[in-house]
């Protein structure tokens, strides 16, 4: 059975966001994504600075069963790019919840996060 955290909040393309005090926000992939995908490779991230729509694709994850695109949860500006999976993406695998984030953004419409899913519901698509 994935991990589904009580603190984040999810898409149905199986990304997570954590939200900060400061209008920020963390984003990664799920640990039900992680294990579909099976041994990830390989982490297409975008710049800092970059800016994204929500559902706009901002990389791409590849394994070796499969690419899979990478979409913004919420609109935004990429503050970071996690350079720890970028060099060992195989935290994806391992910790896609801790070491294996991906992004830190500046959210641009907070009232966004209405469309996301509570882990309950995001419990009952997986």
């Amino acid at each position: 059975m994935s991990q589904v955290p009580e603190s984040l909040y999810y898409t149905k393309d199986h990304e997570w966001i954590e939200l900060h005090e400061d209008g920020s926000a963390t984003v990664g992939i799920t640990d039900y994504a992680q294990e579909s995908l099976g041994d990830i490779t390989f982490v297409e991230f975008p710049e800092p600075g970059d800016s994204f729509a929500t559902g706009e694709t901002f990389g791409v994850v590849e394994s070796v069963k499969a690419a899979s695109d990478l979409f913004m949860p919420l609109s935004g500006e990429v503050l970071e790019t996690n350079e720890l999976v970028d060099t060992e993406p195989e935290r994806l695998n391992q910790d896609p919840y801790k070491t294996g984030w991906l992004l830190k953004i500046r959210m641009e419409d907070p009232s966004q996060v209405s469309a996301l899913l509570k882990p309950e519901a995001y419990s009952e698509l997986i």
